[in-house]
């Protein structure tokens, strides 16, 4: 396995990918080309040493050769595609109520997802068991093998040490997963790399992977907490020194007051513009025995039928995060700002009142070209940041030598 990123070293040491492999692959995998002669001619490489790389590939399971449906004269050209038995990206967001699993093809396509209705205050040891039960249903149902597993990601709702593979100190609903090795635990499921990280994070990262969007990237969370995730303008995310960066829901905020925080504090972000924050504060239940996001559903159902109250909470909240976004704004001079989290559902009233206050409070030259939206890939947007990430370390030359590795000896 990887060493650092939150899995241990290899247990061995990988071998040199051949030269020209890693370019012949990328071609193929972004679809630039489908065939030798086109990898030859955008690649510059020799049409030998193609020919010795798609070999090699194509006798790994990686890529695979098939015979196109176009009708031409003489024999029919042949496409060059990744196999299905290339391996596959399995993919967990975990949240406090609900939680989502998706497995994908190393092209990015997600092939399943569903939700997992297991709060994580039953503890990590059952609910990393009960979502790698419903990875292996997904897997089964595709035809894909859980030994091919590429990669694991792993969403967790609060600080994470991405070297170790761990929630660090998370507040409020996640008993036991302090330090609990949580990559290691479903790295060890599917005997693959795995990855943990801040839910936040991962949804910046899938957003900004989307096409046609601006980085850097700052992207918000309203949900249970309050939080940040920054993809800067190379398509890294910024974690900080130790992974703390984007835990902005403890900034305090304006009104704040005495509202008591889970992390201890008074006054923070999270106590009182946070989604949970909203839906206490109009007595409205979070959850119940039959609907796991109760209060997503009667919030958004007060909200629009112009429930007074519910709408003048809705605004307040607003007003918070629009303080702590055009802190931000200064901070990192995003090219665009997304909000997403239970809350963007209520895309106008939350999404004008953000913009109104950073517009009011952010200099011109730090606004002028800034982009502020509601997330575009809803609760899904952390899934796809999921992918994206794990697809970077695949496609890695380290991850390439893996791949090569694995399939070496079932060959």
């Amino acid at each position: 396995m990887r060493k650092g990123d939150g899995y241990p070293a290899d247990p061995v040491p990988l071998p040199a990918v051949p030269a020209g492999l890693p370019r012949v692959l990328d071609l193929v995998v972004s679809g630039r080309a489908t065939s030798r002669a086109e990898i030859a001619r955008r690649s510059g490489l020799a049409r030998s040493t193609v020919g010795q790389q798609v070999d090699h590939l194509v006798a790994r399971g990686i890529l695979q050769e098939i015979e196109s449906g176009e009708s031409v004269r003489g024999r029919p050209p042949r496409v060059l595609t990744l196999s299905p038995r290339a391996g596959t990206i399995a993919v967990v967001d975990i949240d406090l109520l609900a939680s989502q699993v998706a497995i994908a093809d190393l092209a990015g396509r997600v092939l399943a997802s569903e939700t997992v209705d297991v709060r994580t205050d039953a503890g990590p040891e059952t609910v990393l068991a009960t979502v790698a039960e419903r990875l292996v249903g997904l897997l089964t149902r595709c035809g894909r093998e859980p030994d091919r597993v590429r990669e694991v990601v792993l969403s967790l709702p609060g600080p994470v040490d991405v070297q170790r593979g761990c929630a660090v100190r998370p507040t409020g609903g996640m008993p036991g997963w302090d330090g609990y090795p949580a990559a290691e635990r479903l790295g060890s499921r599917f005997r693959a790399p795995a990855v943990v990280d801040n839910d936040a994070n991962l949804m910046a990262l899938g957003e900004a992977h989307r096409q046609q969007v601006d980085t850097p990237l700052l992207f918000i969370k309203i949900g249970t907490g309050v939080g940040a995730g920054l993809v800067t303008g190379e398509g890294e995310v910024f974690r900080g020194a130790d992974g703390a960066a984007g835990d902005v829901g403890h900034i305090r905020a304006v009104g704040g007051g005495d509202a008591l925080c889970g992390c201890g504090n008074v006054g923070c972000v999270s106590a009182v513009a946070s989604h949970r924050a909203v839906v206490r504060g109009l007595g409205i239940p979070e959850s119940t025995d039959e609907d796991p996001l109760y209060g997503t559903h009667a919030l958004a159902e007060r909200v629009a039928n112009n429930d007074p109250p519910a709408v003048r909470a809705l605004r307040q909240a607003a007003t918070e995060i629009g303080e702590v976004a055009a802190l931000l704004v200064y901070m990192f001079n995003p090219r665009t700002l997304v909000l997403g989290g239970p809350l963007s559902d209520l895309r106008d009233d939350l999404l004008s009142g953000v913009r109104a206050v950073v517009y009011q409070r952010a200099l011109p030259l730090a606004t002028r070209k800034l982009t502020i939206t509601s997330t575009q890939l809803g609760a899904s947007a952390g899934i796809h940041g999921g992918i994206a990430l794990a697809l970077r370390d695949v496609f890695s030359p380290q991850g390439i030598a893996r791949m090569l590795v694995d399939d070496a000896g079932e060959a």
